[in-house]
């Protein structure tokens, strides 16, 4: 489990590709400093699992079903990539709770500026949207976020100064995509809504009978 907290940008050192599948070498510093094989590193905020490490990089597996649900495909050497290691049992709760599991993909549709604040509108599957609540959370490339608005195939985030200078989409432009989180409360919430209406036994038919209607 994560928070949504980026703790370092790092870099692709080198990247093996299969047909559906990748292997990532990635450098960093910081979340080095205690890492053990088996480690869940958050990789634009996709949970992978650490299968080798020296002190300059470590060394991840994308799987396929990673693979078509993610950008991470689009990655190359060279490529920036935002890294959180999994959250501690005595660690605060800086963001949000995050997965790493991503519910699939956005893509930078306008982009303005609010004094110091940089506000991105991003387009997504309705069906995304619909789990998205304005002033809640949502983790995008991993970084946990405030939703300004949210629309029906769209929303709007808004990055403070920190947050552009400490994770990647401070450098995002119009175009370019984003891995969606959608927070993991309402995402069950929605599941228990569903749930209870299909079990119900009030249907319209129901109040017809009874005189609701």
């Amino acid at each position: 489990m994560f928070t949504g907290i980026v703790e370092e940008i790092g870099s692709i050192a080198q990247i093996k590709r299969g047909g559906k599948t990748l292997e990532l070498v990635i450098n960093a510093k910081i979340i080095m400093s205690d890492m053990k094989l088996g480690d869940s590193i958050a990789v634009n905020g996709v949970c992978l699992t650490v299968t080798h490490f020296n002190k300059n990089n470590f060394s991840v597996d994308v799987m396929p079903v990673t693979f078509n649900a993610t950008n991470l495909a689009k990655l190359s050497k060279g490529s920036a990539v935002n890294l959180e290691r999994a959250m501690a049992a005595n660690g605060r709760f800086g963001g949000h709770i995050v997965s790493g599991h991503i519910d699939g993909v956005g893509e930078i549709i306008a982009c303005s500026r609010l004094e110091n604040a940089i506000v991105y509108k991003i387009g997504l599957a309705p069906e995304l949207a619909n789990l998205c609540v304005a002033k809640g959370s949502i983790a995008l490339d991993g970084t946990s976020l405030t939703l300004v608005e949210v629309g029906e195939d769209c929303l709007s985030v808004a990055l403070i100064p920190h947050t552009q200078k400490m994770s990647l989409l401070g450098c995002k432009q119009i175009g370019d995509s984003v891995n969606i989180e959608c927070d993991i409360l309402v995402k069950q919430m929605q599941k228990m809504y569903v749930k209870s209406e299909k079990n119900s036994k009030i249907t319209s038919g129901f109040l017809l009978e009874h005189g609701f209607l």
